[in-house]
């Protein structure tokens, strides 16, 4: 069985050399108070030694109307030996707090400071700091909530990538009598 997973593309940067990496494994969450994005990369993968020289990147969240083929571009290919943004004709903008772009065609942005690395055997785990988000307008309300329901987020599953969004319930809904 494989599992469900989002498509998110996650960046890295040193010195000019700037990798654009599709990512599954993600986890983004708080941690007594502190936001983190944990993620999971192979062993061998450009991103890795990225992130390893310089323990900061992006995660760029593509929603809507979103390409679906730069996923498999940069899900597929290796920074070592392309320009992804050039490849996926991305557009590259700077961060606002840390030294990795973000996608100016991506509406939610997360800049993430690397805290601990755990080698794990094929993968390492990177747990990041969250230090910056930056959302599109469209997606946020007067009161400052994000809307989910306005998103969209794509969904990977057995090769394929799918689009959500219907609401199934509130919190609590499967158990109320």
């Amino acid at each position: 069985m494989e599992a469900v997973q989002t498509g998110v593309l996650l960046k890295t940067k040193v010195d000019d050399k700037v990798n654009s990496m599709t990512i599954s494994w993600g986890t983004l969450g708080i941690e007594w108070a502190t936001e983190l994005f944990t993620v999971f990369v192979r062993e061998h993968r450009f991103t890795k030694e990225q992130i390893e020289k310089n323990p900061e990147f992006t995660i760029n969240i593509p929603l809507g109307a979103f390409d679906k083929k730069i996923l498999g571009v940069c899900g597929t290919k290796s920074g070592r030996d392309i320009d992804k943004f050039k490849e996926a004709r991305l557009t590259k903008e700077e961060a606002q707090v840390v030294d990795a772009p973000v996608i100016a065609e991506s509406p939610v942005n997360i800049e993430c400071k690397v805290e601990k690395i755990v080698p794990l055997g094929s993968h390492h785990m990177f747990m990041a700091k969250v230090v910056n988000i930056m959302v599109d307008d469209d997606y946020m309300e007067d009161n400052g909530r994000f809307a989910l329901e306005k998103t969209n987020p794509l969904i990977y599953s057995h090769g394929g990538y799918y689009e959500t969004g219907k609401k199934l319930g509130t919190f609590g809904y499967s158990v109320r009598k």
